[in-house]
């Protein structure tokens, strides 16, 4: 069965999860949107995305050094309460991210953080390439919007596939973390540093 972007849309305002689970849900159903709701509600997502307006004040700053003081990542992610900021599966979590940090150096947090200076270059570039590799011009924009698709993965933490299952994103691993703890949870901001390269984030 085909699911249209409006049904996706009138599931993803009334769960507040992401698109690709959505469609998932949808598709599993034929369509059905209570089933789907079910469905999104049985694996914790829906429940997981409501929690996501509560304020988050507590956490923890992780610190993480890899390859013999090489490289080094400070990242600080927020949850409700102390207790919570105490618990070995929180602190599980922030050291997890701080491992994904390292190991694949990611720019943003979010996607609503790349600039859109930085996402106009990108798809200078990509016009630019697709062009010299003699793509046709009627699928230029498909083509760029595809390889703008691939670059928000690779820059974006949320996006990235998790190191050490790339079967689901960063998002979807928090979300997971958030209805298994039980308290909203944040990514607040990052820094990753290489030793003798210049890796701020923007």
């Amino acid at each position: 069965m085909v699911v249209t972007a409006e049904q996706v849309k009138k599931l993803r305002e009334a769960t507040g999860v992401g698109i690709l689970d959505c469609q998932k849900a949808l598709k599993e159903t034929d369509g059905d949107y209570k089933k789907a709701i079910d469905i999104l509600r049985e694996r914790g997502l829906a429940i997981a995305a409501k929690r996501a307006d509560r304020t988050a004040s507590e956490g923890i700053i992780e610190l993480y050094s890899h390859g013999g003081g090489r490289i080094g990542v400070i990242v600080e992610v927020n949850c409700e309460t102390d207790f919570v900021a105490r618990s070995e599966a929180f602190r599980e979590f922030a050291h997890e991210v701080a491992l994904q940090i390292a190991a694949t150096s990611p720019s943003f947090v979010k996607e609503v953080d790349i600039p859109e200076t930085f996402l106009n270059h990108e798809r200078e570039i990509a016009h630019a390439q697709a062009i010299s590799e003699g793509k046709p011009a009627a699928l230029l924009e498909k083509i760029v919007n595809g390889r703008i698709d691939k670059i928000k993965n690779e820059v974006c933490l949320l996006r990235q596939p998790y190191i050490r299952d790339e079967d689901i994103t960063i998002e979807k691993l928090l979300m997971e973390k958030v209805s298994a703890i039980g308290e909203n949870i944040i990514i607040r901001r990052f820094t990753r540093w290489q030793l003798g390269e210049s890796a701020e984030v923007e």
